[in-house]
């Protein structure tokens, strides 16, 4: 099972309030949905409290008072923002680094490697175990389930961006890059375009089929 990091003592804001950003984002959703129907915002809501808190604190989690506010805009019950919030990995209801490290062991991503993922993780940061964030506060390493995209295994997502075909080496010379405040570019990190095949097509290339003998 993944698992969260432990928030620090009196780590639970007691206000939170949207920016002018946030409002122009909620603006955008509900008008998606009847007034009546606008609970249904609550998911996208949430994402919104969370890149709040990111941009405002350098940590990316959703507050327990935060989900009261996103309660009372949406006229729905606490508890029910509660079920959602707790309910998805994506979301983090404890603070976590300013990086968030989401490695991926399911199957594909295990056969391809993400065992040597998760040791370059714990050995660039010092961190000992899934769910624990390093002592310099910069990232937070976190075990999650299948990422979608399993053709470019092994991934380990920071924050939004996906870094794909990775192995240990690369893996240290990414989080090297983030330490210095630098954002690698996120997609394939060997030399291949999006999914297609490592070392470039093999079929469908535009050659000229050979005509047979006496032809032509």
């Amino acid at each position: 099972m993944s698992t969260q990091p432990t928030a620090p003592t009196g780590a639970e804001p007691t206000h939170f309030a949207f920016d002018a950003e946030s409002e122009q984002q909620i603006a955008v959703i509900l008008a998606k949905y009847p007034p009546e129907r606008k609970a249904s915002g609550v998911l996208p809501l949430l994402y919104v409290v969370q890149k709040q808190m990111g941009r405002q604190t350098g940590s990316a989690w959703i507050p327990r008072i935060a989900m009261d506010v996103v309660a009372e805009r949406l006229e729905m019950a606490p508890i029910r923002v509660y079920e959602v919030a707790t309910f998805y990995l994506m979301f983090n209801t404890k603070p976590i680094g300013r990086y968030h490290l989401q490695v991926c062991t399911t199957t594909s991503c295990w056969l391809r490697g993400s065992d040597d993922v998760t040791a370059a993780c714990k050995k660039a940061t010092g961190i000992k175990a899934f769910g624990e964030t390093s002592t310099d506060g910069l990232f937070t390493l976190t075990e999650v389930e299948c990422l979608g995209a399993c053709a470019n295994a092994p991934i380990l997502q920071v924050d939004d961006d996906y870094y794909e075909d990775l192995d240990g080496p690369r893996t240290l010379e990414l989080i090297e890059a983030l330490k210095r405040g630098e954002r690698p570019t996120p997609g394939p990190t060997i030399d291949r375009l999006n999914s297609a095949p490592a070392g470039g097509r093999r079929v469908l290339v535009d050659e000229t089929a050979a005509k047979p003998q006496g032809q032509g």
